[in-house]
């Protein structure tokens, strides 16, 4: 796991009229209370979003519809998980959880079932200084959006 990534499984109550889900609260040991702003992504079946980092933001990501694989890549220097690489299957048929992605932690994604919908909580509003991107083939990171990496649960703490 890269030092800094944590997930929350969600718990569901569903009754006759559908299900009610708990997302994220202020008082989750995963959240630190730093909320910047809501988001959604809608995206086809096939696309790959990657990568991109933050230099102070955190992200939260929650996948709501449809299948995502999700690869991180820790860029962090002084990590002790440096150029580690860690991949998450989200959403429907995969795990249920939130997934807390710290800054200096590269995250992409790759639609495997879609449409697919990904919510996300950032820890401060949209700055284009915060914003960076590495290209998806970047041959530093060595990523294969279209094998990957082989997904188990167990990589969901």
């Amino acid at each position: 796991m890269i030092n800094g990534v944590q997930s929350k499984q969600l718990i569901r109550h569903p009754d006759e009229r559908g299900f009610f889900e708990e997302i994220l609260r202020e008082t989750d040991p995963i959240f630190s209370g730093e909320f910047g702003q809501l988001s959604r992504s809608s995206m086809h079946e096939g696309v790959v979003k990657a990568w991109h980092i933050h230099t102070s933001q955190i992200d939260w990501w929650h996948v709501i519809t449809g299948t995502v694989k999700v690869a991180l890549y820790d860029t962090r220097v002084g990590s002790k998980t440096y150029k580690e690489l860690a991949e998450f299957l989200l959403g429907d048929g995969a795990s249920d959880v939130v997934l807390k992605i710290p800054p200096g932690v590269a995250h992409g994604l790759k639609v495997i079932h879609g449409p697919a919908e990904l919510i996300y909580v950032t820890s401060g509003v949209y700055r284009k200084d915060e914003e960076g991107r590495i290209p998806y083939d970047d041959s530093a990171i060595g990523y294969d959006w279209v094998q990957g990496m082989e997904i188990t649960n167990k990589n969901i703490t």
